[in-house]
C-alpha cells in the first residue's frame, strides 16, 4: 500500500483526496473545472498501479501459457495468482472456480449455451424485469434453443424492488434456473440475493447472479449466498476490461463446454477458451490488490487479502452511504427532478449509489449534454436495462444516470445539484 495512502486512511474512514491521487484519469478538466466523473456505473476509472501492471506485463512477462522458458513461467505464475485474487474477491477458497473471459456478457452467453444442453421442452427459466439485458437475453436464447419457457419476475414501480411474492408464484417443479442481478445498474436497487437463492434452491432450481454493478460497492460472497454461478466485470471495480465467472465445482466439472481440441478438463482452464488477455488479467490482479490495500491501514497491514477486502468495503460502504444520503437530498431539492428507486433515507442499505432520474421538460440526452458542458459526466438512455425503462414508461428517451464510487466527493454531489438547478 502506498505510504501516503496508508498514513491518510484513519479509523476506518477513507481520506478521499488521498485515494483520488491514485487515479490519473480524475485529473481531467473541462475548461476551468475539474471533471466530475459520475459515470462509474458504465465503467470506473483505474488507479495508477493497474495501469502500471498492464504495462509491466507487456514489457516484462508477455508470453503464452505452458512453455518452459522464463517469461511463460512468470506469466503462468501471475495468472495463477490472479485466480487466487479473484477467489478472494468473490468469497470462495477454491481458485479453480474462478474463470476469466472477455466480459460478463460473453461468459454468460457461454454458460447459458452449456446449461441449455441440460434443459428440455417444458422446463422453465426465471429472469427479472430489473436486470441488465446481459442477464436476460442469454437465458432467453438458451431457453429458445432447448424449447424451455421463460418467466419474467416483475418489480414494484414505486421503489423498483423485486416482487418476491411473485417469485414464489413463478417457482415450481419445472424451474431450472433463476437469473437475478445483485444490484440494478439503472436505478441502484440492491436485491436480496440470499433470499432469492434460498427460494430457488427450495424449488430445485439453480441460481445465476449478475454482480457487475454491486462489485465496486460491496463485498461479494458466493459462499454465504450459496449461488451456483456468479459473474462480474473488472472494469466496474477499477480494473481493465476483463470478465470473471464463478461456478460451483460440481457444475463446472460436469456441464458440457464448447472447446478446441484437445480440451483441458482441469479447472478453470476447462472454461477458458483461447488465449486470454493476460495483460488484462494482470491489471485485474492489481485492481483487487488495490482494493485490499484500502483495508490495510497502519494497524492492519497483516490482514490476508479476503479480510483486507472485507475491511476495505466497510470503509467504501461508509463513504458511499454518506454520498447517497447527500445525493438523495440534493436531487430531491431540485424542482422537476424525479428519482426512481429507493429514495427513503432510512433504506440506504437497499440501494447502491446509482441514481436514475428524469428532469421535467428535458430529454435525458439534453440533461446529460448540459451537465457535460459543466464538467459533470453522467449517462443517459437505457443502459441495456431495457425492461426497466419500458416498465417505468420512459421509452424512448430513458433516464439520466449519475453514479458515485469511493473516489467521488461530497463536493461533486453539490456540483450535480447546482448544475441541475441551473438547467431546471
Amino acid at each position: 500500500m502506498p505510504e501516503a495512502l496508508r498514513n491518510r486512511t484513519m479509523h476506518g474512514r477513507l481520506e478521499v483526496e488521498a485515494v483520488r491521487e491514485r487515479f490519473p484519469g480524475l485529473r481531467r478538466r473541462v475548461g476551468d473545472l475539474p471533471a466530475a466523473f459520475l459515470d462509474g456505473p458504465a465503467g470506473s476509472q483505474v488507479p495508477d498501479r493497474v495501469i502500471e501492471a498492464v504495462g509491466r506485463y507487456l514489457a516484462e512477462t508477455n508470453a503464452n501459457s505452458g512453455g518452459a522458458f522464463a517469461t511463460t513461467l512468470a506469466s503462468d505464475a501471475l495468472l495463477d495468482e490472479a485466480h487466487r485474487a479473484a477467489a478472494d474477491l468473490l468469497g470462495t477458497p477454491d481458485a479453480g472456480l474462478t474463470v476469466f473471459g472477455p466480459n460478463m456478457t460473453t461468459l454468460t452467453l457461454g454458460l447459458a449455451r452449456a446449461l441449455a444442453r441440460t434443459w428440455k421442452p417444458g422446463d422453465e427459466v426465471i429472469v427479472t424485469r430489473l436486470d441488465h439485458d446481459a442477464n436476460i437475453t442469454p437465458w432467453v436464447l438458451a431457453a429458445r434453443d432447448a424449447g424451455a419457457t421463460v418467466r419474467h419476475l416483475r418489480f414494484r414501480a414505486d421503489d423498483c424492488t423485486l416482487d418476491l411474492d411473485h417469485l414464489r408464484e413463478l417457482l415450481g417443479p419445472r424451474t431450472r434456473l433463476v437469473a437475478a442481478g445483485c444490484a440494478s445498474n439503472a436505478v441502484g436497487t440492491v436485491n436480496p440475493v440470499e433470499e432469492i437463492t434460498r427460494l430457488a434452491h427450495a424449488a430445485g432450481a439453480l441460481v445465476f447472479l449478475d454482480a457487475v454493478h454491486l462489485a465496486p460497492h460491496a463485498l461479494l460472497d458466493v459462499t454465504a449466498w450459496d449461488c451456483d454461478f456468479l459473474c462480474c466485470s473488472a472494469y466496474k471495480f477499477f480494473g481493465p476490461h476483463v470478465g470473471i465467472l464463478y461456478g460451483k465445482r460440481t457444475h463446472l466439472e460436469t456441464l458440457p463446454v464448447y472447446k478446441l481440441r484437445p480440451p483441458s478438463e482441469e479447472l478453470p482452464h476447462r472454461w477458458e477458451t483461447g488465449t486470454q488477455s493476460h495483460e488484462g488479467i494482470a491489471g485485474t490482479l492489481a485492481a483487487i490488490d488495490y482494493l485490499a490495500d484500502l483495508g490495510r491501514d497502519g494497524g492492519s497491514a497483516g490482514l490476508d487479502r479476503r479480510s483486507a477486502l472485507r475491511a476495505a468495503f466497510e470503509r467504501i460502504g461508509s463513504h458511499e452511504r454518506s454520498l447517497m444520503a447527500g445525493a438523495l437530498a440534493a436531487l430531491g431539492a431540485v424542482r422537476g427532478v424525479r428519482v426512481f428507486g429507493v429514495t427513503e433515507p432510512h433504506r440506504l442499505d437497499e440501494r447502491a449509489p446509482t441514481f436514475g432520474f428524469t428532469v421535467a421538460g428535458r430529454t435525458a440526452r439534453e440533461v446529460a449534454a448540459s451537465l457535460a458542458g459543466r464538467g459533470v459526466f453522467v449517462w443517459s438512455g437505457h443502459f441495456y436495462a431495457l425492461s426497466v425503462v419500458h416498465d417505468l414508461g420512459l421509452e424512448p428517451e430513458g433516464l439520466v444516470r449519475a453514479g458515485f464510487l469511493h473516489y467521488n466527493t461530497a463536493a461533486e454531489v453539490e456540483r450535480l445539484r447546482t448544475a441541475l438547478e441551473q438547467l431546471a
